[in-house]
């Protein structure tokens, strides 16, 4: 069984929820930017999608406006919150076009790869 890790923020504080919009976000797909070992590509950063992140992430091959019915995925759009894997929102950062981050809803770990600095530089909340 997999353990998520616990539910805290980068305040120190109780993680709260990123989203409960279809299609579900994070790695557990419970709405949450929740976390364990077996999360491999850290699916902890809440970020507001733009359409130039989307653009971004869709050129540095992961593609996630389009829809795909197969895995009850309907794509994003901008507007919607994400759980992001830690290091694209970073190579995102790097590259000038990072989206807003809801800091109560993305995951300590987050911390391990991006400053807090970082996120907060990019904070909605």
């Amino acid at each position: 069984m997999i353990r998520k890790d616990d539910p805290v923020n980068v305040l120190g504080e109780v993680l709260s929820p990123c989203s409960d919009a279809d299609p579900v976000t994070g790695f557990f797909r419970d709405g949450h930017c929740n976390t364990c070992p077996e999360d491999q590509g850290s699916h902890t950063v809440c970020a507001l999608m733009t359409a130039e992140f989307l653009a971004f992430s869709k050129y540095v091959g992961n593609d996630l406006s389009t829809p795909r019915p197969e895995y009850g995925f309907a794509g994003l759009r901008p507007g919607d919150q994400w759980c992001l894997c830690a290091a694209r929102f970073l190579q995102a950062h790097d590259e000038g076009c990072a989206p807003q981050v809801r800091l109560s809803a993305t995951h300590m770990r987050a911390l391990d790869i991006i400053p807090l600095d970082v996120l907060q530089e990019h904070g909605a909340d």
